[in-house]
């Protein structure tokens, strides 16, 4: 292996030279206390940065072993750890100077939840961080001396202030692995309790802005109900109270602007652990969940959507449905079809962003237009079956239809960030309004499983010509060769790096398992596989880079249902 006074000559050698000499310093090197690895090199100042890695020994690190023993504190643990280096990065960033890209120091920059990424890896052995460096340049010129400011001087400092534990404040490192644990009990205890989610007493819900995921300064804090108020003890917080939501179906309900979509997009985000101080540290919900939505105009290939949609006029099969530009009923009965498919066993639906004609049809209309002339079947019909057939339960929220009072297990009133549970009043009243009682449910039947995966016809051609490659459009999309696939509407993305995990895993799809014998519902179990027991990095056929995070099966089989395949 070459050592770092290595590295340094070579640096002075290529000094002044043509920018593309850069790629050869590509190689390990051992530094004092590391070794660094320069993994990918930029062949121009203005290219996307160079990929580089730090390995440090474990022990060298300080770090108590106790923190790593379990899953979920070593994911907290590399969290925390990539915040603490994107912190340092940001305080010499650019200091080296340069056209382009040059001095850019910079990793994953880390939300407000808590997810595993390729920026961070902890083997037991040793300690992993990746990151990238825009390496500098005059004009297109090597600028050496700052390259060499960057890795001999900014880049030691960073690392030993952001990952040694010396240097740590030891007491919000086991905030932080504490905090873990109870949020992994809380899991645990929707499975033992039959709840489908919990939201604690002092959480803040509401967001500081439509575009900022920060908790609002001065807002309401949440008190539960009594009569859903449950206790939790947890093994560092101690009794922990708060909202317990039960399985079955659940209403939220209340006026406009009172808090309603507020509490359902903080159950929504609830699949995922929250760092402290963002005000849902305890808000936990049924790690399967899937928010629901219409999606008018999308892309929809052989899914079984009959127990929504029978009988359509047209005569088309609704068994093996498929269509290039979907109503809004049709793609959220594919939807629910999709996410059953997927494992979800909790919906998570907002009246406002439905399809009204998929949600309820109402007495009157169902007088107006005959059973026999109505080819859907709206889910106020099926929720129920749902969860009594396919264990599936929903929580909903609803303003404009009293309908869905009738099949509610729970109703829950927002008023004014509050909530009331009000079920045994509403209950009360469907007595008096049973005229707005949905109509009986038809049989209910599962949706087939599916459906064998392959190439695209015209992706192979173009595969022929040069390697197909992915280039992600933020959180909402990614192009994997000239096909886009849109995910905007998968509400439980949290950042771009999962967007760039969904068409890492799409194309290893495509490259490994599309030999047209495999249904979708196998080629995710090898995903899973894979993750499982190699992490992120399992998917990497070279040396992994930053920039990629952990998705859940559901946002996999979202992505691959969504990317057209004829």
């Amino acid at each position: 292996m070459k050592q770092s006074q290595d590295l340094s000559k070579q640096i002075r050698a290529i000094d002044g030279k043509s920018y593309s000499l850069y790629k050869e310093l590509k190689g390990i090197y051992q530094f004092d206390g590391y070794q660094l690895g320069l993994d990918r090199i930029q062949g121009d100042p203005f290219a996307p940065p160079s990929a580089l890695s730090v390995r440090i020994p474990w022990k060298d690190t300080g770090i108590p072993q106790v923190y790593i023993q379990k899953k979920h504190t070593r994911i907290a643990l590399q969290d925390l750890l990539t915040r603490r280096l994107s912190a340092e990065f940001e305080a010499v960033t650019f200091k080296a100077r340069g056209s382009g890209k040059s001095g850019l120091l910079t990793t994953s920059r880390c939300g407000q939840t808590v997810l595993e990424r390729t920026a961070c890896q902890i083997t037991g052995k040793e300690l992993i961080v990746r990151f990238h460096a825009g390496f500098p340049a005059n004009g297109r010129r090597i600028n050496g001396r700052e390259l060499e400011k960057m890795l001999f001087r900014f880049l030691p400092e960073c690392l030993r202030q952001a990952l040694f534990y010396g240097n740590m404040d030891a007491k919000k490192v086991e905030r932080a692995i504490c905090l873990a644990d109870d949020q992994q009990v809380i899991r645990q205890e929707l499975k033992n309790r039959h709840l489908a989610a919990f939201v604690a007493d002092g959480a803040v819900l509401p967001r500081e802005s439509g575009v900022s995921d920060r908790p609002m300064k001065g807002a309401i804090a949440f008190c539960s109900p009594k009569s859903l108020r449950i206790a939790l003890q947890l093994p560092h917080k101690g009794t922990l109270t708060g909202m317990g939501i039960p399985k079955g179906i659940t209403l939220i309900a209340g006026g406009g602007y009172h808090g309603k979509s507020t509490l359902l997009a903080a159950l929504q985000q609830g699949v995922y652990d929250h760092i402290q101080g963002d005000g849902r540290e305890y808000v936990i919900t049924d790690d399967t969940a899937v928010k629901l939505r219409a999606e008018d105009g999308r892309f929809i290939q052989d899914v079984d959507i009959s127990l929504f949609i029978n009988d359509l006029p047209n005569g088309k099969d609704t068994a093996c449905f498929s269509t290039l530009d979907a109503s809004g009923s049709t793609s959220q009965a594919a939807g629910i079809a999709e996410s059953i498919e997927a494992g979800c066993k909790l919906f998570l639906i907002d009246e406002d962003t439905s399809a009204t004609n998929f949600m309820v049809r109402d007495v009157f209309m169902q007088e107006v237009i005959g059973q026999g002339k109505e080819p859907i079947t709206p889910f106020i019909q099926r929720a129920r079956q749902l969860y009594e057939e396919a264990g599936i339960s929903t929580i909903l929220v609803a303003g404009s239809s009293g309908a869905f009072f009738h099949i509610a297990d729970t109703v829950i009133q927002m008023d004014r960030y509050e909530p009331a549970d009000i079920t045994k009043t509403t209950k009360a009243l469907c007595e008096k309004y049973q005229a707005a009682a949905p109509g009986e449910s038809p049989v209910f039947i599962m949706p087939k499983s599916r459906r064998i995966m392959t190439w695209p016809r015209k992706m192979l051609e173009e595969k022929k010509l040069k390697p197909l490659k992915i280039k992600v459009q933020g959180k909402d999309s990614f192009s994997i060769g000239k096909e886009t696939v849109d995910l905007r509407y998968v509400e439980q993305l949290e950042d771009g790096e999962q967007t760039a995990s969904l068409g890492k895993i799409l194309l290893c799809c495509l490259e490994e398992w599309t030999d047209g014998r495999r249904t979708l519902c196998e080629i995710a179990d090898r995903v899973d596989g894979i993750i499982r027991e190699k992490g992120m990095e399992g998917l990497f056929s070279g040396t992994p880079t930053c920039g990629y995070s952990m998705v859940r099966r559901q946002e996999i089989f979202a992505c691959l249902n969504r990317f057209r395949r004829s």
